[in-house]
């Protein structure tokens, strides 16, 4: 029987072992780039480093994972507990701890892209903070004087804008922010266009947007910062970004939504001919409730007119002027009359009077005898040498009884 010679084993330090270790795992190419699919769990996303720490599993196993910051600034989504997803990586061993890891360089979500990830998570983020409420929206103005418009000045949009603006309402102003509707740099271009219009008061309606195009042609109106410059901007807003069946951020934040730019246009101003139309139904409908009006006072002024006269206070007074007449006619008459026959009644009287008058008696001859002022209508009255008065037609003279 072989007794195989006994040898002592070599005794290895715990770095020793993981150096060891770490040196197979990378020099081994099928680990230095992998493609691991796996639910997301143990999510930690430090914000001040940028790191984000997690766990990938699936039915049996699981595998801790890390994504260092200048790779996790690229992600277009924000990684959630439960999501499954399918990063690229390498695998290594973190030496300190003997714990082997994923480093995960770009990680996509398993079924659906990254875009339409990032775009349900940042339009539920919003609605819950009520950017979306319809109590925020303004109003767009029914006639409008200036109207700003935001996007690319070489694109399809703009021209079609300006064609219907002219044409639906041709003393329109528009005044046009040319900017980058795709690319890094047309958030910041789109945002600093809407702040400009409102800061400055520049128009009186604003229409940002641009024609159709793939999620990644119109990312650029997905943007957080631009949805806050829309919902804090004091004109309205009117987005027409894409075709009718594309929606971004921009639509449901800003006052108004229009399927297209073309229908934007159509929105922002009113129709002149159907403003002439409006107006001439008007006129027309005006002009002949007011001929219906005139005919119904003027008939209503005959039937008056006919009313009034059958109890016209003219015509009474008329009337008792006519009998007033009359009644001063007769009382002249019967006053006239009487007059006469009071004239003549003073006439005989005056004729009665003048003949009992003394005077008259004097006249024929006659005296009157008076003693201290009273008449002596007796002989038997005067005594011998009682001196009196006689009183003739033409004067007075002394008497004295001298005997009877």
């Amino acid at each position: 029987m072989y007794t195989p010679e006994f040898t002592k084993p070599k005794i290895l330090s715990v770095s020793q072992l993981n150096f060891y270790i770490k040196s197979i795992i990378e020099n081994d190419s099928r680990l230095n780039f992998v493609f691991l699919t796996g639910e997301i769990s143990n999510l930690t996303d430090h914000y001040k480093s940028g790191h984000i720490y997690l766990s990938l599993k699936d039915e049996k196993s699981i595998i801790k994972a890390v994504m260092f910051a200048g790779n996790a600034c690229r992600l277009k989504f924000k990684p959630q507990n439960g999501m499954k997803v399918i990063c690229r990586g390498r695998v290594a061993l973190y030496e300190p701890s003997g714990q082997y890891q994923l480093y995960i360089e770009d990680m996509q979500p398993d079924g659906i892209g990254s875009l339409t990830i990032a775009y349900d998570q940042l339009k539920k983020s919003l609605e819950d903070k009520g950017l979306f409420d319809s109590k925020h929206k303004k109003p767009v103005p029914e006639f409008p004087k200036t109207v700003g418009v935001i996007t690319s000045p070489t694109g399809a949009a703009v021209q079609d804008i300006k064609n219907i603006l002219y044409r639906r309402f041709p003393c329109i102003d528009v005044v046009l922010c040319p900017v980058l509707v795709q690319g890094e740099n047309a958030p910041k271009q789109l945002v600093e266009a809407v702040r400009t219009l409102d800061e400055n008061n520049a128009c009186d309606v604003i229409i940002i947007g641009r024609g159709g195009g793939s999620i990644e042609d119109l990312w650029a109106f997905n943007s957080e910062e631009l949805a806050y410059a829309i919902y804090n901007c004091k004109i309205p807003v009117i987005s027409a970004v894409g075709h009718e069946t594309d929606f971004t951020i921009c639509d449901f934040v800003s006052d108004l939504r229009a399927p297209t730019p073309s229908a934007a246009a159509e929105l922002a101003v009113p129709d002149k001919s159907e403003l002439l139309e409006n107006y001439n139904t008007q006129y027309q409908y005006i002009s002949s409730m007011l001929d219906l009006k005139i005919n119904s006072c003027s008939k209503n002024l005959s039937e008056l007119k006919s009313r009034v006269a059958v109890v016209s206070p003219t015509a009474n007074m008329r009337e008792f002027e006519h009998k007033l007449n009359d009644y001063l006619a007769y009382f002249q008459g019967y006053m006239y009359e009487l007059i006469s026959e009071k004239e003549n009644q003073l006439k005989n009287s005056a004729t009665s009077l003048n003949a009992l008058n003394p005077v008259s008696v004097l006249a024929r001859g006659y005296a009157i005898a008076e003693k201290n002022g009273k008449a002596i209508n007796s002989a038997k009255k005067l005594k011998v040498d009682d001196e009196f008065t006689l009183e003739f037609a033409d004067g007075k003279i002394n008497a004295k009884c001298i005997g009877e």
